[in-house]
């Protein structure tokens, strides 16, 4: 079954392939935003000055003037009028001020000699008192005192005003000693005027706004392309295709910027050539070396082993004095022996010769047969079901139990528990080797699979090379699993190792002759 943090880890992923895919049309939108705005803000600005100022200008010119026509009207009209004047006359005067060149309606009133209201209209069903606002029929109605700049009583007061949706202009003057008059002007044509600018500026600014995101889309076209070329050559050059370079043209930033990144590349695949080099002739040392060494350290093991023969025969040919020193002999000799081979096994992961011969075998036999060979099975307790049938390497899986049982027999504690599951839905495979010693120390930790490491530098020399487990982290390697290292809660170590239950390699019974004869056999490798 699928592990809830599997289904974490799958998620986060999934969320950072989509940000990775989003970010580079984001800077382009952005990009794009940031045009856009700027010309919003630019016409908008420009457009909202442009309606304000010719608002101004057009109210302001018809307002003065209709103002200086129906002041010119008052005094040629209204001002020759009697104190007392009729309807009649009243009415008369109104409709020839109305017909001025401005085109306003008038609305005159008067008191006859009785004192009562007398109104002159040149369009009763327009214009009403009622459509003068009551705070200008006040200063209309207010007379001023005269003095030297203010020479005249009564001044003439306007104010702007909305009926019906429709704007007005309402005027007002008295005469002095006469009647007082009111104006009305209809501002509809003017609005039409002042709408019709307002779809225009609208349609300036939306134009601007088209033109602002193609401007801004062709440069961040002109600007993106060559960073997107740069961010290709860089992911090429990632993948280990150190020939990669980029076209410069220009003199601009991204042109220097190309420059560098050619420079830095030529550097790069130069200091990589001379590495590889360098690393393929220490490779080369290695291997020429360890076979170089199997043929003289073929004939020690003989000698040695005539040797152990000899300190074993019960006839005692060999002098007690020298005996100790002939056991070192043997014991160096097979821990040299032993190193030559994994030197030999390191170097062909390197050079990554090392292949995978598969093969289906039963599991449980694997590990009984691993743990019978070396005589471990009174130390070791085995946890898994027979009939597990698996695809693998069994001769590199022997290798890697006998590393991790040797060595969890040999730095921690008996009992070591192996045991065997399979998780994900079947598909892999999970062997955990487990002691019961003092566990491993959390600096060691991280370093457990480094290749000739050793836990404590007080004793540079053991029994073991130092190789063991990073070879056992190769095989495991190869076979597409993994081991992981970690400490229980309640005491020991536990080594986990997962490999897939149908390992991908080549189905074959006869594996090279250097690799047989190379293999670990008969113990762990620490």
């Amino acid at each position: 079954m699928t592990q809830p943090h599997d289904k974490l880890r799958g998620w986060a992923a999934a969320k950072r392939a989509i940000l990775a895919g989003l970010r580079f049309t984001s800077l382009r939108l952005r990009l794009v935003v940031v045009f856009a705005l700027v010309a919003l803000t630019a016409a908008v600005s420009a457009s909202g000055i442009a309606y304000w100022l010719n608002r101004e200008a057009v109210l302001t010119r018809t307002q003065d003037s209709t103002l200086s026509d129906f002041r010119q009207e008052m005094q040629n009209r209204a001002a020759v009028l009697p104190e007392h004047p009729t309807q009649g006359e009243l009415q008369h005067a109104a409709d020839l001020m109305a017909n001025s060149s401005q085109h306003f309606s008038v609305l005159l009133i008067g008191t006859d000699e009785n004192g009562r209201r007398v109104v002159g209209n040149s369009d009763l069903d327009a214009f009403t008192l009622a459509d003068v606002p009551d705070s200008l029929q006040d200063a209309v109605e207010k007379k001023q005192r005269t003095t030297e700049n203010n020479k005249h009583p009564y001044h003439l007061y306007w104010q702007r005003t909305t009926q019906d949706d429709t704007p007005y202009l309402v005027g007002g003057a008295k005469v002095d000693g006469g009647p007082t008059g009111y104006l009305l002007k209809s501002l509809e044509p003017e609005a039409k005027d002042l709408n019709s600018l307002a779809w225009s500026l609208g349609i300036a600014t939306g134009l601007a706004l088209i033109g602002s995101a193609l401007l801004a889309q062709a440069a961040a076209t002109t600007v993106l392309k060559p960073v997107h070329r740069l961010g290709v050559a860089a992911r090429r050059l990632g993948e280990g295709k150190l020939d990669t370079r980029l076209r410069v043209s220009g003199t601009d930033e991204l042109a220097e910027l190309s420059r560098t990144f050619n420079k830095t590349a030529e550097n790069l695949e130069k200091k990589v050539a001379d590495m590889s080099g360098r690393d393929e002739a220490s490779r080369r040392f290695v291997a020429d070396m360890s076979h170089e060494l199997r043929t003289p350290l073929t004939a020690i093991t003989a000698v040695t082993e005539v040797l152990e023969e000899e300190l074993d025969a019960e006839t005692g040919s060999v002098d007690p004095m020298i005996e100790p020193a002939v056991r070192l002999v043997v014991s160096e000799t097979r821990r040299l022996n032993d190193l030559v081979e994994n030197l030999m096994e390191v170097t062909r992961f390197d050079a990554g010769t090392a292949r995978l011969v598969v093969d289906y075998v039963d599991l449980a036999d694997q590990i009984t047969a691993c743990i019978d060979a070396r005589a471990w099975l009174d130390a070791v307790d085995l946890d898994a079901e027979r009939g597990n049938m698996v695809r693998l390497d069994p001769r590199r899986l022997d290798v890697i139990l006998a590393n991790l049982i040797g060595n969890a027999l040999k730095h921690g504690g008996s009992p070591v528990r192996v045991s065997v599951r399979t998780e994900h839905e079947g598909t892999e495979l999970v062997i955990a080797v487990r002691d019961h010693g003092p566990g491993i120390p959390e600096d060691v930790l991280p370093h457990v699979f480094d290749r000739f490491y050793k836990a404590s530098a007080s004793r540079p020399r053991s029994e073991g090379s130092g190789l063991g487990l990073s070879i056992a982290l190769e095989n495991a390697h190869i076979h597409g699993g993994e081991i992981t290292a970690a400490n229980c809660p309640d005491g020991g170590a536990v080594f986990t190792l997962r490999l897939p239950v149908d390992a991908e390699g080549e189905h074959d019974a006869d594996d090279d002759a250097d690799d047989a004869k190379d293999s670990t056999e008969g113990g762990a490798v620490s």
